[in-house]
């Protein structure tokens, strides 16, 4: 009987596996020049970042009151900010922060989200309705304006900017893997494992749960450059992690003041905050192009 579960959709199942074997996605977007170029900028941010204490000189946090807002230099090649402080050094070290903060609450968003997606879609009746339902409340609020709403509640803070970002942005989770069960429950291999009495939790570990890994990575790619920004917005706001902390939307909210002066202290942190964006939808749309069957990558 357990091999009753595998002779539908064999053939199906098998071209599945070979068209979304690691290998083969990655054959196809390294193809895609725009991807490889978005790879190249997150693998650029991300290393510089890490290895901050190893490239650089200067500690982000150490004032030089002698060296106030001077504009791009060799010592100081992004110029210091209004405290005397390296703003190249301000900026690599704010990747660990600002990245972090992007993957960290999308990861957050994808355990709470996914695990209600599937009860969603696969159940159906009262517990599709009232998950969808509030769903729909969150939903009702622009994501920014709910990730403002929260903190304000929370009060700043690394933890609390993860948390309101990742909640703002699990219902997206919920939707896509709702939709993405709604048609795995229906194939046929799912129908088989169902009707030998395989429990329901191990039918949507086991065979609904892979078929949404495909739509999951693409949109996760695409929703951490939104909770970067997202997170930057907070920190432009005073809302975000707290100084001296190093955050890229903290930094922008520190120039506001010298924009008309001083524009480097703006112009680096924002720059880093559109090449991050930037990158990471660079990716995602390579990644869809390599993972979605129906697409072609030239």
């Amino acid at each position: 009987m357990a091999t009753s579960t595998r002779v539908f959709g064999t053939v199906d199942a098998r071209a599945e596996r070979e068209f979304h074997h690691p290998l083969a996605v990655l054959r196809r977007l390294r193809r895609n020049k725009t991807a490889v170029a978005g790879l190249a900028i997150l693998l650029a941010l991300a290393g510089s970042a890490v290895l901050a204490g190893v490239l650089l000189p200067y500690n982000p946090d150490t004032a030089d009151f002698n060296a106030v807002l001077q504009g791009p230099t060799l010592a100081h090649p992004f110029g210091t900010d209004q405290l005397g402080r390296d703003l190249l050094a301000r900026v690599v070290y704010g990747g660990r922060f600002s990245l972090a903060i992007g993957v960290i609450a999308v990861a957050c968003a994808l355990v709470m989200g996914v695990p209600l997606g599937l009860i969603s879609g696969y159940y159906g009746g009262a517990a599709d309705l009232v998950i969808q339902r509030v769903m729909d409340v969150v939903l009702a609020f622009p994501g920014f304006l709910l990730a403002l709403t929260l903190i304000s509640l929370l009060g700043v803070g690394l933890p609390n900017v993860i948390l309101s970002v990742a909640i703002s942005t699990m219902p997206v989770y919920v939707r896509l893997i709702r939709g993405v069960t709604l048609a795995a429950r229906e194939l046929t291999y799912v129908e088989s494992a169902r009707s030998v009495g395989m429990r329901d939790w191990r039918i949507m570990v086991r065979h609904v749960l892979p078929n949404t890994a495909a739509p999951l990575i693409v949109q996760s790619t695409i929703q951490i450059g939104i909770a970067i920004l997202t997170a930057a917005g907070l920190g432009f706001l005073g809302l975000g992690v707290k100084p001296p902390t190093p955050e890229w939307g903290t930094m922008l909210g520190d120039a506001v003041n010298y924009l008309l002066s001083s524009w480097f202290i703006a112009a680096f942190p924002g720059l880093a905050i559109f090449l991050a964006v930037m990158a990471f939808n660079l990716l995602g749309d390579g990644m869809r192009d390599a993972l979605d069957p129906r697409m072609k990558v030239l």
